[in-house]
C-alpha cells in the first residue's frame, strides 16, 4: 500500500490580507447599513426644521407625559427585576434544590415568547372579559389600559436580564470566598453584602443597564395593554408611533432621538462594564490560584 504524501495547504500572506480586508469590509458595510444609517436618519429628520422645532416637539404635553410614564415604569420595574435577579441567581448558583431546572426554564421564558403574546396573556387575565376582570371591575381596580398593566407587561419582558447575567458569573467565581467568610463567623447576610455582592457588582450593573434599556424601549407588550390613551398610557415608543402615524415626523423623530441616544449610551456603558467584568473574573481566578 503506497502512502499518499499530502501537503497541508495554508493561506499565504496575500490571501490572508485579502480575506481580512473582505471580512472587515462586509462588517463595516453591515454596521453602516443597519446601525449608522438609521441613526443618522433619525437625527437628520429630528433636526430637519431646526433646533427650535425640535425642542418644541419634545415640550408638547403628550411628549412630556410619555417621558414621565416611561421613566416611572422603568423606576418601578428595574428595582423589582434587580431584586428577583439577584435572589434567583444566588439560589441557582449556590444551592441545589428540587425544581432548579424548572426555575431556569421560567427565567428564559420571556426570551422565547413574543412580547405581543405576553401582553395578550395579561389582557386575558386582567381584561374586562378576562378571568379576574369582573372582580377587578367590582372593586374599581384598573390593570389593563392603565399603569399597572404597563408595569406588569414590562416586568415580564425584563425580568430575565439581571438573573441571566449573574448566574454564569456566580458559577464562574465559585463560592470559596463565601465559605471562608462563613467559617470565620460571618452571617449569611454579611457574607452576601460583603463578599458576594462586591464580587458581582459589575455583572449586576451590566444586567441592570440592559434591563433599563429594554424597559424604556419596550413596544410590543406595552402596546397591547396600554390602550394608547394620550397623556395617560402612552410610553415614549408608543408616542413615537402615534406621532408618526399622524404625520408629525419631526415630533416622532425628536422622541426617537431620545431613545437612540439611550441606545448609544447603553452601548458605551455596556462596553465599559464588559471590560470591568472581565477584569474582575480574571482577578478572582488569580486569587483562587494563589
Amino acid at each position: 500500500m503506497t502512502a499518499v504524501n499530502s501537503k497541508p495547504t495554508s493561506l499565504t500572506l496575500t490571501d490572508a490580507t485579502w480575506v481580512r480586508a473582505t471580512l472587515v469590509g462586509i462588517t463595516v458595510l453591515t454596521v453602516g447599513l443597519f446601525l449608522v444609517l438609521p441613526l443618522a436618519t433619525v437625527l437628520l429628520e429630528a433636526f430637519a426644521k431646526g433646533w427650535a422645532t425640535y425642542f418644541d416637539s419634545l415640550m408638547q404635553p403628550d411628549a412630556l407625559a410619555a417621558m414621565r410614564l416611561t421613566l416611572l415604569v422603568a423606576a418601578i420595574t428595574v428595582p423589582l427585576t434587580t431584586v428577583f435577579g439577584v435572589s434567583a441567581a444566588w439560589a441557582i448558583a449556590r444551592f441545589d434544590f428540587r425544581g432548579k431546572n424548572i426555575l431556569l426554564t421560567f427565567i428564559d421564558l420571556p426570551f422565547s415568547v413574543s412580547p405581543v403574546i405576553a401582553g395578550l396573556i395579561y389582557v386575558l387575565i386582567f381584561g374586562a372579559q378576562g378571568w379576574l376582570g369582573p372582580w377587578l371591575a367590582q372593586h374599581d381596580i384598573k390593570v389593563i389600559f392603565a399603569v399597572p398593566g404597563i408595569v406588569l407587561a414590562t416586568l415580564f419582558v425584563t425580568f430575565p436580564f439581571v438573573a441571566r447575567e449573574l448566574i454564569p458569573l456566580m458559577q464562574e467565581i465559585g463560592h470559596e470566598e463565601e465559605e471562608a467568610a462563613l467559617s470565620l463567623g460571618a452571617s449569611g447576610w454579611q457574607t452576601f453584602f460583603k463578599v458576594t455582592l462586591p464580587n458581582v457588582k459589575w455583572g449586576l450593573l451590566y444586567g441592570v443597564l440592559l434591563c433599563n434599556a429594554r424597559a424604556m424601549g419596550e413596544f410590543g407588550a406595552v402596546s397591547v395593554v396600554s390602550g394608547h390613551i394620550r397623556g395617560l398610557t402612552n410610553t415614549l415608543p408608543l408616542h413615537i408611533e402615534v406621532s408618526y402615524n399622524e404625520y408629525d415626523f419631526v415630533g416622532a423623530f425628536a422622541s426617537a432621538s431620545l431613545l437612540a441616544g439611550l441606545a448609544v449610551l447603553t452601548l458605551l456603558l455596556k462596553t465599559f462594564l464588559e471590560w470591568k467584568l472581565k477584569q474582575d473574573v480574571k482577578a478572582s481566578r488569580q486569587a483562587a490560584i494563589e
